[in-house]
């Protein structure tokens, strides 16, 4: 058996609060410390867009008529 499946089989056997605590401390290991900026970026972003919203400069578009154009060039 593989380490990972030696592990893996390990957590399983964790009460499932355990579990949970070793997943969110794994996802949070997966965020790399650009990731602040990141999300400072897209903040930046979407006031910029609410503000165009606002300002009339552009038009939104119903969610229902977004997805069933992408329903339609997948041919589903």
């Amino acid at each position: 058996m593989t380490t990972t499946a030696k592990l893996t089989e390990e957590i399983l056997s964790l009460p499932c609060e355990d579990r949970i605590r070793i997943v969110e401390t794994i996802l949070e290991s997966l965020n790399a410390p650009d990731d602040k900026n990141i999300e400072q970026a897209w903040a930046v972003e979407a006031e910029r867009r609410i503000d165009d919203l606002n300002a009339g400069q552009v038009q939104s578009i119903p969610g229902a008529e977004v997805f069933a154009d992408i329903r339609q060039r997948l041919g589903r």
